[in-house]
């Protein structure tokens, strides 16, 4: 299979490339830049340039390639304080991609979080079954759920907050560590009892696998290995490794704290995988966020 996969550069395109050549796949990565460029080749994969923002370009190479994986995302504007912009980039890429597959009957894998169903108000513990109407990255998932009408099988892949592993340098694990050094504390928000769940690079990387190979039409996937870790637990990890005191942070200290992650650090999300591993035979086998803490190589840096 030829398969094309935007965000190929970044820290989920740097698992999911090699899991796909690994099992026999042709890949072609997107990249915008000459590093970008540079990387996707250095993982074995050929290069489409281009960006979210090139439709046409977008249409191109989905309609040469065999199926999609969609990862990239404009993170670097969202925690710049723009939601907007990037929620409406990836919604007009999810579209012209979309068009371009509609009635071949070709997988499109798209990618959500399982934060959105704790802002949604789903209470307990998260499935793969719950589904919101609509909401931030909510609106992109369903649109991607919604190609399955027409000739499409697609799918998505619900990633949790702390996807970890020796590639992730710029997700959430790695700027709450460097909140914590900036501080010199390591906080949690309020008792710290709500709970965040994770998943390893590589596990994640395997379900995208899996997902573009023979995920049914419409079906939504949890990356998930932790179902729900305490947040005191994570804070405690990193304070230890960092030799820092650990700290509870106040409401009215909450922003100043968390920067980015404010809105989001007291909710509790805990999520299953548990219909995920029973439709794709899919098995976390990595390591877990705690024991990949302490593993020190967040921290060397």
């Amino acid at each position: 299979m030829r398969v094309f996969v935007t965000g190929a550069s970044g820290h989920l395109g740097s698992a999911v490339i090699p899991e796909l050549i690994g099992a026999g796949h042709e890949v072609v990565g997107l990249a915008r830049s000459d590093a970008s460029a540079d990387a996707v080749e250095a993982l074995g994969a050929d290069v489409h340039r281009g960006s979210l923002d090139d439709l046409d370009g977008l249409r191109e190479a989905v309609t040469s390639s065999d199926g999609v994986i969609h990862l990239a995302f404009k993170h670097e504007e969202m925690n710049a304080g723009d939601l907007e912009g990037p929620l409406g980039a990836d919604l007009s890429a999810i579209d012209a991609m979309g068009e371009a597959l509609a009635g071949t009957g070709k997988p499109f894998v798209g990618t959500s979080g399982t934060i959105p169903l704790a802002l949604g108000g789903v209470a307990g513990v998260g499935t793969e079954a719950d589904i919101l109407p609509a909401g931030p990255r909510i609106d992109a998932e369903n649109a991607v759920i919604a190609m399955a009408g027409r000739g499409v099988r697609s799918s998505v892949v619900r990633l949790p907050p702390l996807v970890h592993s020796p590639l992730d340098h710029t997700g959430f694990t790695p700027a709450l560590i460097s909140f914590a050094r900036d501080k010199s504390k390591t906080g949690y928000p309020g008792d710290g009892s709500n709970r965040w769940p994770a998943g390893h690079s590589l596990d994640a990387a395997h379900l995208y696998r899996l997902a573009v190979e023979v995920a049914p039409a419409g079906s939504r996937l949890h990356a998930v290995g932790d179902e729900g870790v305490p947040f005191k637990e994570i804070a405690e990890v990193i304070g230890r490794n960092l030799g820092l005191p650990v700290v509870s942070i106040a409401p009215e200290e909450i922003v100043d704290y968390f920067d980015f992650l404010a809105f989001f650090v007291s909710l509790d999300n805990p999520t299953s995988s548990t219909l995920t591993q029973e439709l794709l035979d899919w098995r976390p086998t990595h390591l877990g966020l705690i024991d990949d803490l302490n593993e020190g190589h967040y921290f060397r840096n």
